[in-house]
């Protein structure tokens, strides 16, 4: 009886704690931001109850920043966050990010070509609006660490981290 107990919850708890009323479970956005600085994003989100979200989605380094020195290299990758919705009101409100990116660089700068993983992780905080039922809005602002580099090109450094995003939910 007591492993029958044991084996209810840990069927029925994930079903209950993930339970969502929100009409919107999904999101796609874009990071107009990062874009500008040269790293391409798309998030495809997906809550997870009232609470949290996960987001998976392509990323590119195509071009450098017009804010930085000119660096000739690409890359190629994936990004990953965890959304914690404050107040329980995924995927709009008040929330807390963890997201990381890893990626494939390339470059033949030096007229060699160098390969080599980068990536980065960041911590952030923020609010996302749904504007008409549809349209999404976010920012965000925190802290993050770069690893980003190949064949000498790259940050490699602890900086701020910014989140604007656009795009729809459904």
């Amino acid at each position: 009886m007591k492993k029958l107990l044991i084996t209810l919850l840990l069927v029925l708890l994930p079903s209950v704690a993930f339970a969502n009323e929100s009409e919107k479970d999904w999101t796609v956005q874009i990071d107009p931001l990062t874009t500008a600085l040269g790293f391409v994003h798309v998030q495809f989100e997906r809550t997870l109850g009232d609470h949290f979200s996960v987001y998976l989605g392509p990323h590119m380094r195509l071009f450098s920043s017009p804010f930085a020195d000119e660096e000739d290299f690409l890359g190629f990758g994936a990004e990953l966050g965890v959304r914690w919705y404050f107040l329980g009101t995924a995927p709009e409100g008040f929330w807390g990010l963890v997201r990381g990116v890893g990626a494939h660089l390339s470059t033949s700068a030096n007229g060699t070509e160098e390969t080599a993983f980068g990536g980065y992780g960041s911590v952030l905080a923020g609010y996302t609006w749904i504007l008409g039922d549809i349209w999404v809005l976010s920012a965000g602002a925190g802290g993050q660490y770069l690893h980003y580099t190949v064949d000498g090109l790259g940050p490699k450094t602890f900086a701020p981290a910014l989140h604007t995003a656009l795009g729809v939910a459904f």
